[in-house]
């Protein structure tokens, strides 16, 4: 809602008007006894005015629709809570100042991937096999790019990998990001036949 751009033209006199919204009213007590009380009147709209309804200048009130654009820009690196505010782009009143717009930023959960902070929290399944012997794979990112993991030795359950500069933009951070942390879950074989057991054995003993 903006003002009427000939509000000042539908404006009267009215010395009760205190300010926007305001009139004072005089209500008698008792004989010689008279109380000055403040009331609600949306007609005021300053100090000694009033609005003239109807007003041919204005005949959809003080206010009208008007239908703006703006640009909400999400930075890079922003978080759950963060507030974007346009200053006086909220609704107008006559006698006010508009107030400010403000949006919140809401991060919704992502299936694959935990953010904390700056950081990137992510599970990555591998085989008994590639536990033991080592691996490299590729993880596809949130952009789309894959990013190496990779172990040489043996895998612990629940190991983690802590991957620099892979995890969240870092707000005014010139292009630095936070860590990808890879926490490594190993696949379990149901069953192993007897030729497999013995394989093992030999493997293990050796």
């Amino acid at each position: 809602q903006v003002l009427c751009t000939e509000a000042n033209t539908c404006q009267k006199n009215n010395k009760d008007c205190q300010g926007p919204g305001i009139k004072i009213r005089m209500q008698q007590l008792a004989p010689g006894f008279v109380q000055q009380i403040q009331v609600s009147d949306p007609s005021c709209v300053a100090p000694g005015k009033a609005w003239k309804s109807p007003c041919k200048a204005c005949p959809n009130g003080m206010t009208e629709e008007e239908e703006i654009q703006l640009t909400v820009d999400i930075q890079a690196g922003m978080r759950h809570g963060d507030t974007i505010k346009f200053d006086q782009v909220a609704d107008e009143a006559v006698g006010h100042i508009p107030g400010d717009l403000i949006f919140v930023v809401h991060q919704q959960p992502h299936p694959v991937f935990r953010r904390e902070g700056d950081d990137l929290f992510v599970e990555y399944t591998i085989s008994l096999l590639e536990s033991l012997v080592g691996f490299s794979k590729a993880l596809e990112h949130l952009d789309g790019h894959l990013v190496k993991i990779e172990k040489k030795d043996v895998t612990y359950c629940s190991e983690t990998i802590a991957i620099p500069n892979e995890g969240m933009p870092i707000k005014g951070g010139r292009g630095s990001r936070g860590m990808l942390y890879v926490t490594l879950s190993i696949e379990f074989p149901r069953t192993f036949s007897d030729k497999q057991k013995t394989l093992i054995k030999q493997a293990m003993a050796a």
